[in-house]
């Protein structure tokens, strides 16, 4: 038995796209990560998945307390990685939940 600790979930927002949506996402276009792993995408949306790649690398580290002069904790945006979009996201914490290490692997 391990024991508890906390995580946060997040959600992932398009703040900006300044160039041409060729993947067909809005601004305001959001999924969630909640529960260690689960991700949820509003019904009737869809995120891209060279923008999710993009961003993708760096949740584990933002569900985590950081100390607060780690850059992680203080920097929240990320840029999809297609030239001609300029689509930027935000990450950001909506709450935070106990896990059980033994419930998890």
């Amino acid at each position: 038995m391990v024991g508890n600790f906390q995580l946060y979930d997040l959600r992932v927002t398009v703040v900006a796209i300044e160039g041409r949506s060729v993947c067909g996402m809005q601004v305001g276009d959001y999924f969630e990560l909640t529960e260690s792993s689960r991700v949820r995408i509003p019904n009737g949306q869809h995120f891209c998945m060279y923008a999710l790649s993009a961003v993708l690398p760096l949740l584990a580290a933002k569900q985590r307390v950081l100390d607060a002069n780690d850059w992680m904790d203080r920097d929240s945006l990320i840029a999809c990685p297609d030239p001609d979009e300029r689509l930027s996201m935000r990450i950001e914490r909506i709450g935070q939940r106990e896990l059980n290490s033994d419930d998890l692997t």
